[in-house]
């Protein structure tokens, strides 16, 4: 069983490319989301077992999150139900052409940031869990925060489950030591976490970001990658911690809003190499074209919830196998409105043997 900490909230978007100014006062549309969550949604849709866990308040809204997280398929059964704090808000604006998508948070004294980590049921959430996701979303909202992630990793690996991490740094975030800076605080905190870790995920600059690896030849700001330069940086990851047995590694190149090439990497330190997909017919990178995007927002976790089922599964266990079903999964979310990513394993493998033209299937 899978088991996933951290900080969901209701994502708040106007419908379709619309800008607040335009469709307020007026219809939004609210869903849920959180990086964790997405995560679990993902491995659910893949049939896997989910257990997630997180602090809510006391209230219908919150209750009804969790019913929609049950409809998935997720169990509930640990999350912290707390009479104190809020559900947290994230607003967004989807972008169109070279007009960015833009995120605003509402998130300050939320459920998860209040509760203390002594709070939570760890060790009995953990009972029958052999893997254990957490992100560098949900440190960043504050120090009890910090504190809960990194005593659920410890107790985690104490209990002989594996752990992974997504980095996923948040430059809006990590603002709750007063006179430390976002990236220096991260690098503090993830740093003992990933102490703890034995798979990190992370895009094309969190490593950077976080870590102070950077990839040469590389200008995300202009969707520029030099794929093969992520090599050395899951290298430099897996030399600093030595705990650390693989790497994945995101590889988007953002050439519009609606337009990004899409792949990514695996690194295996028993292997000592990096495999990278898709691969064209010569067995060269050559990421997948996603044009006409529907929403990239999640893209990333689902990208880690397929690696972690794959590395789970006997059918893809198999160390270049697992990054080319990551990477199939993910980039099928760039075609499903929401966070989640509502695929199934069958239509991962679809794309996988070819079936990329979108044709209907009667």
């Amino acid at each position: 069983m899978f088991l996933a900490f951290g900080e969901i909230m209701m994502r708040v978007a106007p419908e379709g490319r619309l800008r607040f100014r335009q469709a307020m006062p007026g219809k939004v549309d609210i869903t849920f989301a959180g990086g964790e969550a997405n995560v679990c949604a993902s491995l659910a849709h893949f049939g896997a077992k989910v257990r997630y866990v997180t602090a809510l308040p006391k209230h219908a809204i919150a209750e009804s999150l969790a019913g929609v997280l049950r409809g998935l398929g997720i169990d509930t059964g640990s999350i912290l139900w707390r009479d104190a704090g809020r559900l947290g808000i994230y607003f967004l604006e989807t972008g169109a052409n070279q007009r960015s998508s833009v995120v605003l948070y509402d998130r300050d004294g939320s459920a998860i940031a209040l509760a203390r980590p002594d709070e939570y049921g760890f060790p009995a959430a953990l009972d029958g869990v052999t893997w254990v996701h957490v992100t560098g979303i949900t440190p960043a909202l504050s120090e009890n925060a910090y504190v809960a992630t990194l005593r659920l990793v410890q107790l985690a690996k104490e209990r002989g489950a594996s752990v992974s991490c997504d980095l996923n740094f948040r430059k809006k975030l990590w603002r709750w030591r007063a006179g430390a800076k976002p990236n220096q605080l991260a690098g503090e905190c993830m740093s003992a976490i990933l102490n703890h870790v034995d798979l990190v995920v992370a895009n094309e600059e969190d490593a950077a970001d976080v870590l102070g690896i950077h990839a040469e030849g590389t200008a995300v700001e202009q969707g520029r990658l030099n794929a093969a330069a992520y090599e050395a940086v899951a290298r430099a990851i897996v030399a600093r911690f030595p705990g650390v047995s693989r790497v994945g590694i995101t590889l988007r190149e953002s050439i519009s809003a609606d337009h990004n090439n899409w792949g990514g990497m695996h690194f295996d330190r028993e292997a000592d190499r990096a495999f990278f997909a898709p691969l064209n017919a010569e067995g060269g990178y050559q990421p997948y074209e996603i044009r006409d995007i529907v929403d990239r927002v999640g893209g990333g976790d689902s990208f880690a919830a397929g690696l972690l089922y794959a590395l789970n599964s006997p059918d893809y266990a198999d160390p270049a196998m697992a990054i080319r079903f990551a990477v199939a999964a993910s980039c099928l979310k760039h075609s499903v409105q929401g966070d989640f990513n509502l695929v199934t394993r069958d239509e991962v493998a679809a794309l996988l043997g070819g079936a990329a033209s979108g044709r209907v299937r009667r």
